[in-house]
């Protein structure tokens, strides 16, 4: 154990980077999901009480809702596809001590898009925006991706 931490103190001082910095974006994205959920429920419990009926049929939500209602759902359900390899990848740096400042950058951008993007789907929905910066978000976590792959595989 005493090994394992001072490999870690070593690792962290040749990248000046504390090994915790990581969840900092890790925790914004937790934080825009949870976001995303409350703007959920604000939009959808107004148009529930106005529309009742909706409670009997789940599938009438989902065909009736107008898309001021249905977008921060199909946003939340976004916010669990590739935030999902965000998380892992995150935990994966931490727990082998491979946090550096290029990760760190990389994972702020993901947050950063995906904030962007989350607001456009939630809001005005203008999809060549939207997908846009998608794009530079999948770009930045897959740069994260492919860069411990070659790490950890030793090309």
């Amino acid at each position: 154990m005493r090994t394992q931490r001072v490999e870690a103190k070593q690792r962290e001082d040749e990248h000046d980077m504390p090994q915790t910095a990581i969840f900092g974006p890790f925790l914004a994205m937790m934080l825009l999901t949870l976001g995303v959920w409350v703007f959920l429920f604000v939009r959808r419990i107004p148009f529930i009480r106005a529309n009742p009926e909706t409670l009997t049929d789940p599938t009438l939500l989902a065909r009736i809702a107008p898309p001021a209602v249905a977008m921060p759902s199909d946003n939340l359900k976004n916010l669990f596809e590739l935030p999902v390899l965000f998380y892992a990848l995150a935990l994966y740096l931490f727990a082998t001590s491979r946090v550096d400042a290029t990760y760190v950058t990389a994972a702020w951008i993901f947050f950063a898009f995906r904030a962007l993007h989350s607001a456009i789907h939630c809001t005005f929905n203008n999809i060549t925006l939207r997908f846009s910066v998608y794009l530079v978000a999948a770009l930045a976590l897959w740069c994260m991706v492919l860069r411990v792959a070659l790490s950890q595989f030793g090309a």
